[in-house]
């Protein structure tokens, strides 16, 4: 990783560097021969032009196949809104080529660059000629070859299209029938709330493929506008607030030779929450009720479009989504042509999320799975915690149960894998960035390492003062972060900065997520990060400790947590507490700020969900049910309800309240709702409302002007003598 010789201010360097991510590598394919490694990076550490390369595993050497300046001949890139949707909702701020797909063999790779199609040849030793343009429709997204490599399927104006490798024979497999309808998309639910960013699955063999039909007409439209500039018109969008009604999906299989087959299913799981095509079994979806309380594993007859039962799980109060499941592991070699493939599932089971084969438990209570990397000869390999939260372990689990833990540096580890082969990729919390390691994995979970894949991130700049810590009778994972230099016995505002919600964590052992609070501590405070209830890692019982109440629990965590840590340390000082936030953490600190005066003396509230009926169905539905049903729940785990305070204390704290305005996740009206309320208590806020800025993180200038002016903000509220 390289320094910088002119450093910038830490806040702008950040978001340079897209907190530090730009060269990092990433998105592994594996050649199943293990003599290549595809992945994503770029040139530098500043360089947002991702570029694919491919990795010699055996010497380490790396190659350059792809680069996007070049292609473009140097032309900024021009996205289609399918694009920009995609890369919205997985929240990818890079540019250049952020995703590619390969086929069986990993030989070729489709890609994307403003919304041209690329094929490359990864196995090309000239990179003059390992890329070529295909003469494909305009706007395409998400092209994916098919195993055999013999064409590259791709989304263009809503249409499923598919084009010979050679870039013969471009036409649409499915086209759509209204301005409502897309093939081969996964729709807003699925992509932001379900982590399925694709839309179509080809079959093991390459002659057809499943593909999602995704019709938005029941979808109620909402407008965005773009006030800074009143000449444009409103943009509409389809946004399925809760208790309101989805997209209408169904699905259909396609062949190359011009059949359809028509799929659908029982209006009783309008979720289709991923899809399993292999070599293995049968396809499999995955069918959720609006509940959420029931996923159905169905096989499907590509040939019929017949789906029937296989297994299901089922919640009283939700089931989750794990990534990688449902997966077929292929049966023991013994010589038997007719052994039977399993089914690869993640449940809860004697309170702990677990891998299953064919309903029945693989790995130990004791560890708390999080997703499924891959399935193999070998068994399933998986990511998990034991009993620390903070750390995230790769591990091999043999179909006869013998689990095998592949990592053991205090940290967050993942891996991809393929052939005999693994890459690793690993952060600690006592170093700064991240490694990946092609290590070769023998059938016991052994390694050897091989190589190391170069990270061009830069440094940041900043050592992190933090401890981790335990805190309260729950036991509350966090970390304190003290100013660096900080001297025992001065007394310290304190700022917690949580996320605090379902599906993320902030106290992880991962040193780069804690840089910007620990130049938040270096302005003078005391930074507290607290996982509360309903954060992952705990298991089953931890996570739904916040069903049907957001607010409580998450509250108290933070409050319990604060207490506690002043306790352990005396220099907190608690009559001068402050706490921000974004998405949920911005809703988090409005609740914190409004409803426990007591403790939080002063609140920054970004992006926040306000009226929980704003908010879309899937997500808001799992944890709250519907609104119809359950006003009064709605009412209670809202801050505003409409624009009328929802539980609010008497006493009053200045918020900051950041937004948006291109905001399509958590939209606008939240924080205006907010403000409006506030106006009308007289209770005082600031607003600062950002033009063009969306859900994500805004451009270089403006990241570092609203740290400034956050940091502003709160030593003017704490400063006031009144507690």
């Amino acid at each position: 990783m390289g320094d910088m010789a002119d450093t910038p201010s830490f806040p702008r360097h950040s978001a340079r560097t897209q907190r530090f991510t730009l060269g990092v590598p990433r998105a592994f394919s594996i050649a199943p021969d293990g003599t290549r490694i595809a992945f994503l990076r770029g040139k530098h550490g500043t360089d947002t032009a991702t570029c694919l390369w491919v990795l010699d595993p055996g010497t380490g050497a790396e190659r350059l196949v792809a680069d996007p300046v070049a292609l473009l001949g140097g032309a900024g890139e021009e996205l289609t809104d399918e694009e920009k949707a995609r890369r919205e909702r997985s929240r990818q701020g890079a540019a250049g080529i952020v995703g590619f797909a390969v086929d069986a063999e990993a030989r070729h790779a489709a890609f994307t660059l403003s919304g041209r199609l690329f094929v490359a040849d990864l196995t090309a030793a000239d990179p003059a000629r390992a890329v070529r343009e295909l003469d494909a429709a305009a706007g395409v997204a998400d092209p994916r070859p098919n195993p055999t490599g013999t064409h590259v399927a791709y989304v263009a104006a809503g249409a499923l299209r598919v084009i010979g490798i050679d870039g013969s024979g471009d036409r649409a497999l499915a086209e759509p029938e209204t301005d409502t309808v897309t093939y081969g998309l996964a729709e807003f639910i699925a992509a932001e709330e379900m982590e399925r960013f694709r839309g179509y699955w080809w079959a093991p063999e390459g002659d057809r493929l499943f593909a999602e039909r995704a019709d938005e007409a029941p979808i109620q439209t909402w407008h965005i506008s773009d006030p800074a500039n009143p000449g444009n018109e409103p943009a509409a969008v389809r946004y399925p607030a809760a208790g309101t009604n989805n997209a209408a999906v169904s699905g259909v299989v396609l062949g190359l030779d011009g059949s359809r087959v028509d799929v659908s299913w029982e209006d009783s799981s309008p979720y289709l929450t991923t899809v399993h095509w292999s070599a293995g079994g049968d396809p499999v979806l995955g069918l959720m009720n609006r509940e959420q309380t029931r996923i159905t594993y169905a096989l499907l007859d590509p040939d019929s479009g017949m789906v029937t039962l296989h297994s299901e799980e089922s919640e009283p109060r939700w089931v989750d989504i794990f990534t990688g499941v449902p997966a077929w592991v292929s049966g023991p070699d013994d010589g038997d042509d007719d052994a039977s493939a399993s089914l690869v599932t993640v449940g809860a089971r004697e309170g702990a999320n677990r891998v299953l084969l064919d309903g029945e438990p693989l790995t130990p209570p004791e560890l708390q799975v999080r997703s499924v990397l891959a399935v193999g000869e070998h068994g399933v390999q998986f990511t998990a915690s034991a009993d620390d939260p903070a750390e995230v372990h790769v591990f091999l689990a043999s179909r006869d149960g013998v689990v095998r833990q592949l990592t053991e540096t205090f940290g967050v580890h993942s891996a991809a894998f393929g052939a005999d082969l693994a890459v690793i990729t690993s952060t600690s919390f006592s170093e700064p960035g991240s490694t990946a390691r092609v290590v070769r994995v023998d059938e016991d979970g052994d390694t050897k390492d091989l190589c190391t894949v170069g990270n061009v991130a830069e440094r940041p700049g900043l050592k992190l003062n933090a401890t981790m810590v335990r805190l309260g009778e729950r036991g509350l994972r966090g970390v304190l972060i003290l100013p660096t230099g900080h001297v025992p016995g001065t007394k310290l505002p304190v700022l917690m900065d949580p996320y605090g919600g379902p599906h993320a964590q902030r106290a992880l052992a991962a040193h780069n997520m804690h840089l910007a609070s620990q130049w938040l501590a270096d302005q003078g405070f005391a930074v507290l990060v607290v996982d509360g209830r309903g954060t992952p890692g705990r298991g089953p019982e931890w996570d739904r400790a916040i069903y049907r109440d957001f607010a409580g629990p998450v509250v108290q965590d933070q409050v319990d947590a604060v207490q506690a840590a002043a306790a352990q340390h005396p220099d907190l000082d608690l009559t001068r507490v402050a706490i921000r936030g974004w998405s949920f953490g911005g809703y988090l600190s409005a609740l914190a700020a409004l409803r426990r005066p007591d403790v939080f003396h002063a609140a920054v509230v970004g992006a926040p969900v306000t009226d929980q009926r704003l908010y879309d169905t899937c997500y808001t539905e799992r944890y709250l049910g519907h609104p119809d049903t359950e006003p009064e729940v709605y009412r209670r785990n809202s801050v505003v309800n409409g624009t009328e305070p929802s539980g609010w204390s008497s006493q009053q704290r200045p918020l900051m309240l950041i937004h948006g305005l291109a905001d399509d996740n958590v939209v606008v009206a939240h924080t205006l709702r907010l403000s409006s309320a506030l106006l009308a208590e007289g209770r005082p806020h600031e607003t600062l409302l950002l033009s063009g800025v969306t859900h994500m993180t805004p451009q270089e200038v403006v990241a570092e002007n609203l740290m400034l002016l956050q940091v502003d903000f709160l030593k003017r509220a704490l400063s006031s003598t009144e507690r």
